[in-house]
């Protein structure tokens, strides 16, 4: 039988290197990178001015800065480490059904253009003697979504990711998601979206698991 879980800080210099000032939540998941700021920053007042702006005029005087913070936000994932997350929320059950947790939000960054995707992800699994915290797979997304990724890429690294920590009979993970890429340059083709899996022992070698998972995520 199934058991179905469905689910402004200032740039200071400090000892001749960047740091935050108290402010907002994304400022304070920057992280480390903080000292990459000031560099960024530059950078961005170029890319204005290569547009043909003015990185003087009162609209974009802070743009470089609040865009150099945005993207560290963006990419908070090199932050973070899978196994510091997981840790403490692995727990022994004798449980052998299925557990998925369905649609979660998902907002990364195409490698290749810069421009965000967004879409949703579906994980499940088949316990072996060990369960994962379900608020924990939401956060292995987090992770490896707020980098620079491909979709393909960022769907195995997920069902990895899991199986590593609690060495499942088997994962799926599913992700559908519209990148910007397609919506807004190229074939600009607007309600388009982009489905890849990942499925992993039972969920890839029984067609009934891998059946009933399909199934349970539509």
């Amino acid at each position: 039988m199934l058991n179905h879980y469905q689910m402004n800080g200032q740039i200071s210099q400090v000892n001749g290197k960047a740091s935050l000032a108290k402010g907002s939540d994304e400022d304070q998941t920057i992280g480390h990178r903080a000292t990459f700021l000031p560099e960024m920053t530059t950078a961005y007042k170029i890319l204005l001015s290569s547009l043909g702006e003015d990185p003087s005029r009162e609209g974009l005087l802070k743009t470089p800065e609040r865009a150099s913070k945005a993207m560290l936000f963006f990419t908070k994932g090199y932050e973070q480490d899978v196994k510091e997350i997981v840790n403490g929320a692995i727990f022994d059950e004798d449980h052998d059904e299925m557990v998925i947790v369905k649609d979660i939000e998902m907002f990364s960054m195409c490698e290749h253009h810069l421009v965000p995707f967004i879409g949703k992800v579906s994980i499940g699994y088949l316990p072996n003697k060990k369960v994962l915290g379900l608020s924990k797979l939401a956060r292995i997304v987090e992770v490896y979504s707020r980098r620079l990724q491909v979709q393909e890429r960022l769907t195995k690294q997920i069902a990895v990711a899991l199986t590593q920590a609690i060495k499942p009979s088997g994962v799926g993970v599913v992700i559908e998601a519209t990148h910007m890429c397609m919506v807004m340059r190229g074939v600009q083709k607007l309600t388009s979206k982009t489905m890849t899996s990942c499925m992993l022992g039972v969920f890839r070698d029984d067609p009934k698991t891998r059946e009933e998972f399909l199934t349970l995520i539509r």
